[in-house]
């Protein structure tokens, strides 16, 4: 009914109110397709803050390469990515396999798209923007960021545009979306016109998941007191520190690839304060698949933050494979690779020092503390912050 009102409105006055105040008419709102959609959830007069967070002075990782984010970009990004107009049967979005409640990945091990499931677990979307990784996917074949948003809705097992096997096309999806109003309202206010093209919505989106960002943690309150990360944190316990050192410092190994002393070196490849994952970085020994058979191509983690929430439930399982269910099991993986090393042509070098699998014989006490380390890493913004939440509810 609003809808109709709008419309009849917008036939008698145009884009502009009608301003006969004795016939007592509503303002025509200078959106009406986005106000009748979204109320107040969104307002393009009064934008949500995506361009100008406040970002920690120890973090200087940035790859947006030139696609910087701004308010209006990311306020459509975000209806981009919630919309489920964007799948070929209207019933996926961006946000199916990405759900804000998990810190934007999914608890189930493949997520489920038009037609049929994943061929890998739904990777976290934490920070992505605040890392030296470009390349995305775990197999890191999208080149950047930008690239990734649009193969899931080109995917013929995700969201169906693919154009092939009886697909619609994407040119199909820029059709529907062209006659869509609130999208016609959007593009011109973000770009200056209502054209819809595959970069406008590829940098749109882009911008929104950049500008998902958790840096709330206890990892962060004790990081802003300390010069840098190896110095002992005066908001962690004695566990938490002991965690981090073990996390932070290299293990040293003796001929046969036993550590004989050190930590256990996981910064080498996730390093902070970022924990984002070294591009350098090859497989880490997960060589197998969610459909059976190797794969050996992954070499992309997401950040280590916000693994598990402050109450302890975790964020979904983990790895491609999404085989591992706990931190417990995560770490322990690393214990003991001489196996992956000798079946894992991929094996990142830091992993099989000596040419054979590195063994870590951690002791319970080791193990208790990078677990209690690992949850310093977890905020709980992300999990509620209204403007990375659902603008259609």
């Amino acid at each position: 009914m609003r809808n109709q009102i709008f419309l009849s409105l917008f036939a008698i006055c145009g884009l502009t109110s009608c301003s006969n105040s004795s016939d007592n008419y509503e303002e025509i709102p200078q959106y009406p397709f986005v106000e009748a959609e979204f109320g107040s959830t969104i307002d393009l007069n009064n934008l949500a803050n995506y361009a100008n967070q406040t970002v920690p002075s120890y973090i200087t990782k940035d790859n947006s390469q030139g696609n910087a984010i701004t308010d209006a970009g990311a306020t459509l990004g975000r209806v981009l990515f919630y919309d489920k107009n964007l799948s070929s049967n209207n019933t996926i979005s961006c946000a199916s396999c990405h759900k804000q409640e998990f810190a934007f990945s999914d608890t189930d091990v493949a997520s489920t798209g038009v037609n049929g499931t994943t061929g890998r677990h739904s990777m976290r979307l934490i920070n992505v923007k605040f890392a030296t990784e470009t390349k995305f996917f775990w197999n890191e074949r999208a080149i950047n960021l930008e690239t990734q948003t649009t193969m899931p809705i080109k995917d013929h097992g995700e969201m169906g545009f693919s154009g092939e096997n009886g697909d619609m096309s994407f040119d199909d999806l820029i059709t529907r979306l062209n006659g869509i109003g609130y999208y016609k309202e959007l593009f011109k206010f973000v770009y200056g016109t209502e054209e819809i093209t595959e970069a406008k919505i590829q940098s749109a989106l882009a911008q929104f998941i950049r500008s998902i960002q958790s840096f709330d943690s206890k990892y962060d309150t004790g990081r802003a007191l300390a010069a840098n990360d190896g110095q002992p944190f005066s908001n962690f316990t004695a566990q938490e520190n002991m965690g981090k050192n073990l996390f932070l410092t290299p293990p040293t190994f003796n001929s046969n690839s036993v550590r004989t002393s050190g930590g256990l070196g996981c910064g080498g490849c996730h390093r902070a304060p970022e924990f984002d994952i070294d591009p350098n970085s090859l497989s880490n020994g997960f060589g197998g698949s969610i459909n059976g058979g190797p794969d050996l191509t992954n070499t992309k983690a997401p950040t280590l933050r916000n693994l598990i929430q402050t109450n302890e439930t975790l964020n979904g399982p983990m790895m491609h494979t999404g085989i591992i269910t706990s931190l417990q099991a995560a770490i322990g993986h690393y214990g003991n690779l001489t196996t992956a090393a000798q079946n894992n042509s991929n094996l990142d070098p830091r992993l099989k020092p000596n040419g054979i699998g590195q063994q870590l014989n951690l002791n319970a006490t080791e193990m208790d503390a990078v677990i209690a380390f690992l949850k310093t890493l977890s905020g709980t913004d992300v999990y509620t912050n209204q403007k990375w939440s659902n603008p259609f509810n």
